[in-house]
């Protein structure tokens, strides 16, 4: 599932769409349609791993799951999910889950739960924590309320950074944990960017899919932990439980 950077990334290679007019709009998508041809696209947002295309009256919320995927002006043999035509070029969305949104988008989005927005709020994300003292952290960073766009990639490799092990329960960190918790799953975000512009992510994981721990030298531990029974890959030796 792409996590928050691939759909920033995304929204920028769609940015040529913006200000042109959907002349057709089809797929097979259960919305209404109608209500997207003749429309301009004001703008392209996201929030965390939803993409938000932008008109007057509405906009369609795009969610990528396990398996989506688009193409700009081509398309898969495969049927659409949701096709937009201009004057000139189209976009086509496959296996995605994709929705019709009325009304005003901030007051359906917290912007500042998104850990790439410029609304990024670093003490409402820590509040957020101290309100699920008895949720692991594992679960905890997972939470798109409180960390919008961080997936299972930026879970493993913040707490490998932070020294915190996976089981660790968020009301059992000590204040420098807790608040390095909040500040590097944001850098560790824009690290994912950076990198994943370069073709170069998988070059920088430190413990995802590792066998050997970096630090110290021994076998990596790899458990489905928490709620959400994610893939984790952790040491015991540098990350400190903490409960």
């Amino acid at each position: 599932m792409p996590e928050g950077p691939s759909l920033v990334i995304i929204k920028e290679s769609l940015q040529q769409f913006k200000g042109k007019k959907i002349l057709h709009a089809s797929g097979n998508a259960k919305i209404d349609m109608g209500l997207l041809e003749n429309k301009k696209i004001i703008d392209i947002k996201t929030w965390g791993k939803h993409l938000l295309i932008c008109c007057k009256d509405a906009a369609v919320r795009i969610h990528l799951m396990m398996w989506g995927s688009y193409r700009i002006n081509e398309r898969k043999e495969t049927p659409a999910r949701l096709h937009l035509e201009f004057d000139k070029g189209e976009i086509n969305f496959y296996n995605t889950a994709t929705k019709l949104i009325e009304g005003d988008l901030n007051k359906i989005y917290d912007w500042s739960a998104d850990v790439l927005s410029d609304e990024w709020s670093g003490r409402k994300a820590k509040n957020k924590l101290k309100a699920i003292p008895q949720t692991n952290v594992c679960d905890a960073l997972l939470n798109q309320e409180i960390f919008a766009g961080v997936g299972n990639i930026i879970k493993n490799e913040v707490l490998f950074r932070i020294y915190v092990h996976p089981e660790s329960i968020v009301g059992a960190l000590p204040a420098k944990q807790l608040n390095d918790l909040v500040k590097e799953a944001r850098n560790y975000s824009f690290d994912f960017l950076k990198w994943k512009k370069e073709y170069s992510l998988r070059k920088h994981w430190l413990i995802y899919t590792k066998k050997i721990c970096p630090r110290c030298n021994i076998p990596v531990k790899k458990k489905y932990l928490g709620e959400t029974k994610r893939r984790t890959f952790f040491c015991d030796n540098c990350q400190v439980k903490y409960v």
